[in-house]
């Protein structure tokens, strides 16, 4: 997963891209292509 400053352009990457945010943790996941898997803070 990787750990980024930014996750708003790092969801345009990707159409199936999601931002979720989980107990102050902004996570985006991506059901069909994990490796966009990312998290921050």
């Amino acid at each position: 997963m990787k750990v980024r400053s930014s996750l708003k352009s790092l969801k345009g990457r990707h159409r199936d891209c999601k931002l979720v945010r989980r107990k102050g943790i902004v996570y985006i996941i991506n059901k069909t292509d994990p490796r966009f898997k990312a998290k921050q803070g």
